[in-house]
């Protein structure tokens, strides 16, 4: 096996060999992150990106071979070299979400590095800079290395109405502070960082498209590790995540999914120094639309896959219900499970369409279809909210009402829990109650936030993916064509 691809536990182990971080969590400071008993499941989702790629069955998805050093290294950290890829990139995707049922946090770093890798080999093209060279060796280090980097591309914003430099507080945009001979100083926040927490590293990005002079401090995309001096995670709270402390004798059932949870954190940047080996642009604000459009373009894609496979898991939970119930052979319970397929499959064939239609850039890397990546995330804000309706539907009101798994703990109410949750012929209590608990992790707890928000405004929300519908759509060809069969001369 080669020595660039670390195993889930390495993961974990390299985690603790990162210097003390300022994490804050219920008002309390989170002294090892590792070992934190609601933090441990996000965990637990990224070091299986690391377990699978060990597996031989799943090595040709998980893996790939580097662009720049020839190794194999984990598809992760991987710079996509042809449609190949970045329809392996989607298949990969799908299927951690059906085995995490969760967010798996890794796919934010995975679209950050192949966006800033297009946009400084055309920042260089245009200004004689060297900031592909150096974004270049970086990669180097996080496939060399197997690293988690995380994508920190959302500001906290304050008046959504004001460009940067028109904000009250300057920090609600990460900005540059202070320029020194050896490197740059940056203040700010980011808001929603999938698995910060989780990270070796952190690829901070400009979050929006600047055009005006004033804001070229705000224009700065750069690397830090994410122990550096100078960063406070604020560890964000999920819906029912202290279920995960709900500990009864059969486990953990309360909390839904026992094993694997997603992560966000607020992240503020207090004169964190950056040396210049890891600027990547700073101040070229012409530049800032194609990285935020190629980072987002990249995401987008990615929902495709990821919501994928966590819909998958619905629809197996509404199957499972549905025995359970003993309303499987219903033809209505049929129709909706039909319904859930054809919504979640469709997401998929976007996902596929995009990575498809993808072009190689002038840096080297393969972009998907911008057009149809557009496309597949706008489907995403609507579908995923049916499939999860649908879900509820078929299961019943219990999901929400169901009694706590610590019933089971006192031999007279367990017995009386048992009798009264039972469902079809052969169906355990207990196991019924499990897959409730699921099916509320899924659609109204700590995995919605994943599954459910998380596709209504992660990588854009929805407006911002019909702006690019319609900036990308050629609709004078498509009147011409019209005029043409009606025989319309102009």
């Amino acid at each position: 096996m080669n020595m660039t691809l670390m195993n889930a536990d390495e993961y974990r182990e390299s985690l603790k060999h990162r210097k003390p971080m300022k994490i804050y969590f219920l008002g309390e400071a989170v002294d090892d992150p590792v070992e934190h008993p609601v933090i441990k499941a996000s965990i637990n989702s990224v070091a299986l990106t690391y377990e699978l790629a060990q597996d031989p069955q799943y090595r040709d998805l998980m893996t790939a071979k580097s662009s720049l050093s020839g190794e194999t290294i984990n598809r992760f950290c991987h710079l996509h070299q042809s449609t190949e890829d970045l329809i392996k990139k989607v298949k990969m995707l799908r299927l951690l979400g059906q085995r995490t049922g969760t967010c798996f946090q890794r796919c934010v770093g995975m679209d950050a590095m192949n966006a800033v890798f297009l946009t400084t080999y055309e920042i260089d093209k245009t200004h004689g800079t060297s900031y592909h060279e150096k974004f270049k060796e970086y990669v180097k280090l996080v496939e060399e290395n197997d690293l988690v980097v995380d994508g920190c591309m959302t500001d906290v914003k304050g008046d959504r109405s004001k460009r940067p430099s028109q904000q009250l507080d300057p920090d609600v945009f990460v900005h540059v502070v202070e320029r020194r001979d050896d490197g740059v100083v940056i203040r700010g926040a980011k808001a929603h960082q999938t698995g910060a927490v989780n990270s070796h590293e952190i690829l901070i990005m400009p979050t929006e498209t600047m055009r005006d002079e004033e804001d070229k401090d705000f224009a700065i995309c750069c690397a830090v590790p994410a122990d550096v001096e100078g960063i406070t995670y604020f560890y964000g709270r999920q819906a029912s995540d202290t279920r995960r402390l709900d500990i009864s004798a059969e486990g953990d059932i309360d909390c839904g999914n026992p094993e694997f949870g997603g992560q966000e954190c607020l992240i503020v940047f207090e004169n964190v120094f950056v040396p210049y080996d890891r600027v990547f642009m700073d101040g070229e604000i012409e530049f800032t639309g194609l990285l935020v459009e190629a980072f987002a373009g990249y995401h987008r894609q990615s929902y495709g896959g990821c919501k994928v496979g966590v819909g998958d898991v619905l629809i197996g939970a509404a199957a499972s219900i549905a025995e359970y119930n003993g309303v499987a052979s219903a033809s209505h319970v049929k129709d909706k499970i039909t319904e859930m397929n054809h919504l979640n499959e469709t997401l998929y064939a976007c996902g596929m369409a995009c990575s498809a239609c993808g072009t190689k850039t002038g840096a080297g890397n393969y972009l998907i279809d911008l057009l149809l990546a557009n496309v597949c995330k706008q489907n995403v804000t609507r579908f995923p909210f049916e499939i999860a309706r649908l879900l509820q539907d078929i299961a019943g009101g219990m999901f929400v009402t169901c009694p706590s798994a610590k019933e089971l703990e006192n031999p007279e109410t367990r017995e009386i829990i048992e009798k009264y949750l039972v469902g079809a012929s052969g169906t355990s209590g207990v196991d019924r109650m499990k897959m409730l608990r699921l099916i509320e992790n899924l659609t109204i707890g700590r995995a919605a936030v994943g599954y459910l928000t998380e596709s209504m405004h992660g990588a854009g929300s929805p407006q911002a993916q019909r702006i690019m519908i319609n900036r990308l759509v050629d609709m004078e060809h498509k009147k011409d064509l019209a005029k043409r069969l009606a025989r319309i001369i102009e």
